[in-house]
């Protein structure tokens, strides 16, 4: 996983939200190397900054 951000803005919000659970549980199971929680985690922030775009645009167009 080289970029943990690569294809993330293409992603839905379900399919961003799905994915960032799977991330999390994966993390907390704390099987991985360092290296490998690290990617994760990156992924995992992309993740959610991802999914904070679907919100805040849902949001938007709410209020307007």
């Amino acid at each position: 996983m080289s970029d943990p951000a690569a294809d993330v803005a293409s992603l839905s919000y379900e399919e961003a939200r799905d994915e960032l659970i799977r991330v999390v549980t994966e993390l907390e199971q704390g099987s991985a190397t360092l290296e490998q929680s690290l990617a994760l985690w990156e992924r995992g922030e992309a993740l959610a900054r991802r999914c904070e775009e679907w919100l805040l645009g849902a949001k938007q167009r709410l209020a307007a």
